[in-house]
């Protein structure tokens, strides 16, 4: 967001904050991991923002859960099914079935950057039957510890036109409800997980 004045920065970003325990997580480490991951230069006829969720998990379960781009379904509610289109690697292709409900049934998204050391998943979807023209987005995980505990702070973003007939506004919120949506169930599934290895854990 260098170089744009803080007016534009508002007019087409924006910070959408899941709700968190009170007190959790500090604001200048969040904004510094945003500065470095999720910047983007929104077009006029684009919008842009970024969804952040602090889970009480440790970053290798929630890591496990995220980098399985072959296999979204195991967190993301409304995937029914997921092919693979050659190896597992940057570049390749997945199309997505999409259950019923939303305004689409397929999703064909391409894996763009997969870091493990730094934990950054980024992807676009190149096709579909959708409105998400032009959308790409960047999940990062990083570590925290809270009370002593293990957490992670999770943070999504995405840029995406806005479709004709739709304003900037209706375009983030809609995308950013089911971006909260999934990480909500990513949080659920990643603090189940850690629940469990704890028990197992103090049983040995």
């Amino acid at each position: 967001m260098v170089g744009r004045s803080e007016s534009s920065v508002r007019k087409y970003w924006r910070l959408a904050d899941e709700m968190n325990p009170p007190g959790v997580g500090s604001r200048d480490m969040e904004a510094e991991y945003i500065r470095r991951f999720h910047r983007y230069d929104p077009k006029g006829n684009q919008c842009s923002s970024s969804v952040l969720k602090h889970i009480k998990a440790p970053v290798h379960l929630v890591w496990s859960l995220v980098r399985r781009f072959d296999q979204p379904q195991r967190y993301k509610p409304f995937v029914s099914r997921c092919m693979m289109q050659g190896d597992f690697a940057v570049g390749c292709l997945r199309e997505v079935n999409i259950k019923s409900g939303l305004p689409a049934t397929t999703s064909t998204e391409r894996l763009e950057q997969l870091d493990d050391n730094e934990r950054i998943l980024s992807i676009k979807i190149v096709g579909g039957d959708h409105k998400l023209q032009n959308y790409s987005s960047v999940l990062t995980a990083h570590p925290e510890i809270i009370d002593g505990r293990p957490w992670t702070l999770v943070i999504e973003s995405f840029i995406v036109d806005v479709p004709e007939g739709n304003t900037r506004d209706d375009t983030c919120f809609f995308v950013e409800s089911l971006i909260k949506c999934n990480i909500k169930s990513l949080a659920a599934i990643s603090e189940s997980l850690a629940v469990q290895d704890l028990t197992e854990t103090i049983d040995i």
